[in-house]
């Protein structure tokens, strides 16, 4: 028998914090079928658990490729699958609907973004969603509030026309009378969180709420469920990366009477180069291509004035070869998820600071309840970064999150 999750263990040992779920994702591990998957579940999820919390049940964020979902719910496996996950004391509280196929391939990069949230003859993002969504409803223990997080519509670049945005607004709404069904019927409450990510047709707050007002909210639906249903993840790294204060995305979701249904807890790279010794910038930018790697795109801002509006580059290699890198100039920020316990390595930093802003209005505030640890590039890092076990990094970033909401200063109440 497991005990409470943590935020509940918290709560008993005195210590007052809104009720939490907190696990980390599983999309750092290879396995686009479903034995693979719960392969790397016994190699790294229950070493994790056993160094985490060896008397709790570790939450998890599962992610399940369409291929797998699909033939988990057609060959009938979901008790077997929620068993699998009882006897190991791992508990899926929340699913990564964002990558549809093979997460880990050679060259993920721009293939992650497909297919767009677009109604469609082939199978397509309302399918793959459908299936989490009866999954997920399956494995979780009755009365537990579900999340999944998904796809920002697309990938930002051409520019969509307002059609497309309608047909993707469409689809989501009736993804949200699905989960409303589902509530009325079931009791379960499972929400659909859209994940902003830099370069997408949602890369910031603002894109979020001008959704919702323009193209989601419209005459004839119920917005009620709308609201309920369609919620955001909010990826930290994300937000840095776009230069976006964790504080301001926050509040500008909650004035819009957007809520937050997920929290992926991350942190970015960053290089204040106009901070650096001109004698040490070409170093910097030296350690800096040690990030530049082929698998997964790795959108990066440069701001050279706080008053001006960073300029995009949609991966590393881009902005290296760029006349800001030429001219060794900016605070440079790189979609590239690190450990989370990190904060300086060499002449880099990561955005750490970041979750300690996000954590702290979200439990001051009482706004999200589940949070997940996500650095799914652990197997791509420059080498000094790298952990010869992964489970004992993983086990690491808990722990390390784990103190933090402990010593936060909102968690006495």
């Amino acid at each position: 028998m497991y005990s409470k999750p943590l935020g509940e263990v918290l709560r008993t040992q005195g210590v007052m914090v809104p009720i939490m779920q907190t696990g980390y994702c599983t999309n750092v591990h290879a396995g686009a079928d479903l034995a693979q998957v719960l392969a790397n579940l016994l190699r790294f999820a229950v070493p994790v658990r056993q160094r985490f919390c060896p008397n709790e049940q570790l939450g998890i964020g599962l992610w399940l490729s369409a291929s797998a979902a699909r033939k988990l719910l057609a060959q009938d496996r979901l008790a077997e699958v929620k068993d699998f996950f009882g006897q190991n004391g791992l508990l899926p509280f929340t699913l990564n609907g964002f990558p549809y196929g093979d997460f880990h391939q050679d060259i993920v990069k721009l293939q992650v973004y497909f297919p767009p949230w677009r109604e469609a003859s082939v199978r397509s993002r309302s399918d793959y969603t459908r299936d989490l969504i009866a999954i997920l409803h399956g494995l979780l223990p009755a009365g537990m509030e579900g999340s999944i997080s998904t796809l920002p519509l697309a990938w930002g670049s051409p520019e969509l026309p307002a059609d497309h945005l309608h047909e993707a607004a469409a689809a989501l709404a009736k993804v949200a009378q699905h989960l409303a069904q589902l509530e009325q019927t079931t009791g379960r409450l499972i929400h659909l969180d859209i994940e902003p990510e830099p370069g997408c047709v949602l890369q910031r707050s603002g894109d979020v709420v001008r959704f919702f007002e323009n193209y989601l909210l419209l005459p004839g639906r119920d917005e009620a469920v709308m609201r309920r249903y369609l919620r955001v993840c909010h990826d930290v790294c994300h937000a840095a990366v776009m230069f976006e204060e964790q504080a301001d995305v926050l509040k500008r979701y909650r004035s819009a009477g957007i809520a937050v249904g997920k929290v992926q807890v991350s942190s970015a790279v960053a290089l204040d180069l106009d901070a650096i010794d001109p004698g040490e910038r070409a170093e910097a930018l030296r350690q800096l291509a040690g990030f530049n790697e082929p698998r997964y795109l790795h959108q990066t801002m440069i701001r050279l004035d706080p008053e001006i509006p960073p300029v995009f580059y949609e991966d590393l290699h881009l902005a290296l070869a760029s006349p800001h890198a030429q001219a060794a100039r900016g605070s440079w920020r790189v979609h590239f998820h690190v450990p989370i316990y990190v904060d300086t390595f060499g002449r880099l930093k990561a955005t750490r600071q970041a979750i300690w802003e996000c954590v702290d209005l979200a439990l001051g505030e009482k706004m999200v309840r589940h949070f997940e640890v996500e650095t799914y590039a652990w197997g791509v890092l420059p080498e000094e970064l790298r952990q010869p076990d992964l489970s004992v990094g993983i086990a690491d970033e808990m722990r390390w999150f784990r103190e933090l909401v402990a010593g936060n200063p909102h968690a006495a109440g």
